[in-house]
């Protein structure tokens, strides 16, 4: 990126900016909301994929950890009763949901990264489109869609999972499924905990076959990403205090916004 201009660099840091700002306010979106606005400065993919990977883990694992460090562990051996009259909460991730789900995506993760399989990218991408798409109004018009068959729910998890693995974007198909299953209050920070284990596959990845991970343009990328992962903080902390269709509106629009984008962009 040495030979940009100056209005490129500030719309690449802008562009940062509302990455962390989406990532941090819903637990997702940093990479599928981002990279088609940089691909449009810049119409390189693996410039850009490592950081938003060094983001991702840097700003997942800190908000984990804050949102955390402060609570009293649960005792097995205690009712739910006697750990609330003591201050104890449960962790912020639903660790036992994501070693299932994790389960479920972590061959066609694998298969993804090392391209052991392919497929046509405009045909994959259109179903997936189309999938969340679906998903999205359904919780605009706060009628969640419920598949009702977990092999449902699997195939599009693994679908998402090949993807996570080939660029990054799997998020939308995966959190169509993850949001009916998980309270609202731990479905960001166990998506948080879900994106660093795949992001840290992908990341290796990128370090076994030699790809630049642009270390030095963190320097100013990454205090960029950092001010909208505050301001994302801010607006989860509304979201979550508002009434539960509110919160899931929000999500069905931004869920729509992807769809949409991927779609104009396949047809294009």
């Amino acid at each position: 990126m040495s030979d940009l201009s100056l209005v490129q660099y500030v719309l690449i840091a802008m562009i940062f900016v509302w990455s962390g700002f989406v990532r941090s306010g819903l637990g997702f979106g940093g990479a599928v909301l981002s990279l088609p606005f940089l691909l449009l400065v810049l119409d390189e993919p693996l410039v850009f994929l490592p950081i938003i990977a060094v983001h991702l883990l840097v700003f997942s694992s800190l908000t984990i950890w804050l949102n955390n460090r402060k609570r009293k562990p649960v005792d097995p051996s205690e009712s739910v009763t006697e750990a609330k009259a003591r201050g104890a909460a449960e962790s912020t991730v639903d660790w036992r949901y994501l070693w299932r789900i994790l389960g479920i995506m972590i061959v066609p993760k694998l298969i993804g990264v090392f391209g052991l399989i392919t497929m046509p990218g405009n045909v994959l991408s259109a179903i997936i489109f189309v999938i969340v798409a679906l998903y999205s109004v359904s919780y605009i018009i706060n009628k969640p869609f419920r598949s009702g068959s977990k092999t449902v729910d699997a195939v599009f998890l693994m679908v998402g999972g090949y993807i996570s693995g080939t660029s990054l974007i799997g998020a939308p198909l995966i959190i169509a499924v993850v949001a009916q299953h998980l309270p609202k209050e731990k479905l960001r920070d166990t998506l948080f905990a879900l994106w660093f284990i795949l992001v840290l596959i992908k990341m290796a990845a990128f370090v076994w076959v030699g790809v630049d991970l642009q270390l030095i343009h963190h320097l100013w990328l990454l205090p960029c990403a950092a001010v909208g992962h505050v301001i994302g903080l801010k607006v989860h902390d509304r979201m979550l205090r508002a009434e539960t269709p509110i919160f899931f509106q929000v999500l069905g629009a931004v869920l729509l916004i992807v769809s949409s984008i991927g779609m104009v962009s396949v047809l294009g």
